[in-house]
């Protein structure tokens, strides 16, 4: 079996689904960090996965903002410069709403608990179970990543073909880069697991180095190969 799934092409930190000719990115966060640092990073990464992939639609999947209370300054700014720049490109915008996401009424945005893309897959957040059926799920809310021994964290997909109601799940990771990442090789020790995620064991990480897609063998096969210590709390 193919570590990684045909039906996706993998950017860092994103999904692209060409049959939907979609974009599926989560976890930004947005007023995690300084709002002009944080903004000009998430603009430039988002409009160089823009330009390499020339999406119809942008999904994102779950918790655009970081503030669950007031919002810090500069979070209305950075919110209307990620939109502004998937106007520009001509996609359209869905936003699923995530855990943290009960203020986006506040910066103008509306969201629903999943999106049904043209290929069958529902995007959702993954904080807990989807309402709508899917042939495939894609996820995020877990921060997924690797540690690999010496200590290099790096984030990464995790795969799981047939894993939840017999449907293939993607959970894709934070695009913030100011969120750790959970460590893979410490889910379902302790370390709070998404519901599409429980069990963890059959999920194949997947990571993204220098342009290159690396799938590799299942969580339950890489027991001891990865390294634990917990990461950044979803």
């Amino acid at each position: 079996m193919s570590q990684t799934p045909a039906w996706v092409v993998f950017g860092q930190r994103v999904a692209y689904l060409p049959a939907a000719d979609a974009l599926v990115l989560a976890d930004l966060h947005v007023g995690r960090g300084s709002a002009s640092d944080e903004r000009r990073d998430i603009l430039a990464r988002l409009r160089g996965h823009l330009d390499r992939f020339e999406p119809a639609r942008v999904v994102v999947a779950g918790d655009l903002l970081h503030a669950t209370g007031s919002l810090p300054a500069g979070v209305a700014e950075t919110v209307g410069a990620v939109v502004g720049a998937i106007e520009d490109s001509a996609a359209g915008l869905r936003v699923v709403r995530g855990n943290r996401d009960g203020m986006l009424a506040a910066v103008g945005v509306s969201a629903t608990d999943s999106v049904r893309l043209d290929d069958g897959t529902v995007v959702c957040h993954g904080h807990e179970e989807p309402a709508a059926d899917g042939d495939r799920y894609v996820v995020g809310h877990q921060h997924p990543a690797v540690t690999i021994s010496g200590g290099q964290r790096r984030p990464c997909f995790l795969y799981g073909p047939g894993q939840y109601d017999s449907a293939d799940v993607l959970v894709v990771p934070a695009f913030t880069r100011l969120a750790a990442g959970t460590p893979v090789g410490t889910l379902g020790d302790g370390t709070a697991v998404s519901p599409l995620l429980a069990p963890p064991a059959g999920y194949r990480p997947i990571v993204v180095s220098n342009g290159e897609t690396l799938g590799f063998p299942a969580l339950g096969d890489l027991d001891g190969l990865l390294v634990g210590a917990r990461g950044y709390e979803t």
